[in-house]
């Protein structure tokens, strides 16, 4: 299932959000101009690594991507789902709510595997956040979203609730089966930094607060 857009118009413009889109973009296509060399010494040394952790690294990794789908995926989660909480929380505290998901998220990823070698690297863990935070505050919203059916494709609206939900139970039961398998040797999804930053989005949309606006339960119902 690949999400369109959502049904709820945004009442300011992204700036956060377009701004985070264009740093990862301008981040990655330095990253390709790179020989193959230093491209792997950029991505060990601001990625996260667990077995050698550098603080820093908790906030650049969330700015990496390891191959073009890797980026546009993220990208399009977050342009989906980031409009309507920064709308929520306002551009100052939207900002600082989309780093700290990223930070939790890779702090739950390396608290799962902290002797690994392989960086960990991504926005996922962030906009994990962006869609926890989503679930509670828009989960009568409705996202457009693409769908196979056998060897055609449709579109369809379904409940923010469901799908975010679904997301999230398919993120949990994958990180469970990778647990001792794909971050051992060769890397893989991490699935726990979605884990945790989808958590950590949904409790600090109740702590940092939103807009008077989008406080009361009937302004969700639109």
């Amino acid at each position: 299932m690949i999400p369109l857009r959502d049904t709820i118009p945004s009442r300011n413009t992204p700036v956060v959000t377009i701004l985070i889109i264009i740093t990862n973009v301008f981040v990655f296509l330095y990253m390709l101009s790179l020989d193959p060399y230093s491209q792997n010494h950029f991505i060990r040394t601001y990625a996260v690594v667990p077995a050698r952790l550098n603080p820093t690294a908790l906030i650049t990794s969330m700015f990496l991507h390891g191959g073009w789908m890797h980026i546009i995926g993220n990208m399009w989660f977050l342009w989906v789902y980031g409009d309507n909480v920064e709308d929520a929380l306002g551009h100052g505290k939207y900002l600082l709510f989309y780093l700290l998901c990223g930070v939790i998220a890779s702090v739950t990823q390396y608290a799962i595997n902290p002797d690994s070698q392989i960086p960990t690297l991504g926005a996922s863990g962030a906009i994990a956040g962006v869609m926890g935070a989503y679930l509670i505050k828009f989960p009568h919203a409705r996202i457009l979203t693409l769908i196979p059916i056998i060897i055609f494709w449709t579109t369809i609206e379904i409940p923010a609730s469901i799908i975010l939900v679904y997301w999230f139970i398919l993120q949990f039961f994958s990180g469970i089966g990778s647990v001792g398998y794909s971050q051992a040797s060769q890397g893989g999804v991490a699935f726990f930094a979605h884990v945790g930053g989808f958590i950590a989005g949904m409790i600090l949309i109740y702590i940092m607060g939103t807009k008077e606006r989008y406080s009361r339960r009937r302004d969700l119902q639109w």
